[in-house]
């Protein structure tokens, strides 16, 4: 199968950004309080459904994975750059991490007992989500949670050509609305059950910040129809 253009720039451009990357970005404790706040009631999800573990997916340097773990949710990492996955597992020894891509997960139907997207979604072409959002369904158990988090927008569409310290980059981010997100999860078969949508490092207020959206859903229970129940606000 030949791998579609976007995916080989993404990994390109992160193999090469890694480290720059790692030392940018923030680590969960970091984060603002909500965005703290949504990782733990997700956690809390998975704990109490005991259905098995969680994949990170496009878990970068592992440190949500490691937070996850930290909260007593037995947590692995995939990330398409294979540079990233060095990283993390440099930085977190105790933690598995593995090479993968999204569109073809090396995950067997129904492991997993929750499935975490954190902003890692957005270089995906909105035409491609599908499949990655039928990927997700396929490899969550039933009953199993998800949580994705990320940009959001009015259909932007970004190509930077430098990040993260200047270091050049090939890849596009796609931001979507939250309500069109949170639509494709449900046409996937997806019960989606909280969105949140927030605008994080804008404190005084001002609306100079970035916006982020976070949906939180389910894959219903064997027997349960699929997900086209009205979606909750947070």
């Amino acid at each position: 199968m030949v791998e579609p253009d976007y995916l080989a720039a993404v990994r390109e451009s992160y193999d090469s950004i890694a480290g720059a990357y790692a030392e940018v970005v923030k680590k969960p404790v970091e984060l603002d309080p909500v965005s703290r706040a949504v990782l733990g009631a997700f956690a809390e999800f998975v704990r109490s459904g005991e259905r098995g573990p969680v994949a990170d997916l496009g878990c970068g340097p592992g440190h949500v994975t490691a937070h996850l773990v930290g909260l007593g949710v037995p947590a692995f990492g995939v990330d398409l750059s294979a540079g990233m996955v060095e990283l993390a597992r440099r930085a977190h020894p105790g933690v598995g991490f593995a090479v993968g891509s999204m569109t073809a997960l090396p995950l067997p139907d129904d492991g997993l007992g929750g499935l975490l997207a954190y902003y890692s979604t957005h270089h995906t072409p909105p035409e491609a989500l599908p499949t990655v959002f039928a990927e997700f369904h396929r490899t969550l158990a039933p009953g199993g949670q998800m949580m994705l988090a990320g940009h959001v927008g009015n259909h932007e569409r970004r190509r930077p050509t430098h990040a993260y310290g200047g270091h050049p980059v090939s890849y596009e981010s796609h931001r979507l609305p939250l309500e069109r997100i949170a639509e494709l999860l449900g046409r996937a078969g997806f019960v989606v059950t909280a969105r949140l949508e927030q605008t994080v490092g804008d404190a005084g207020g001002g609306g100079g910040g970035r916006r982020v959206g976070t949906c939180l859903a389910r894959k219903p229970e064997r027997g349960e129809g699929a997900g086209r129940m009205p979606v909750r606000p947070v």
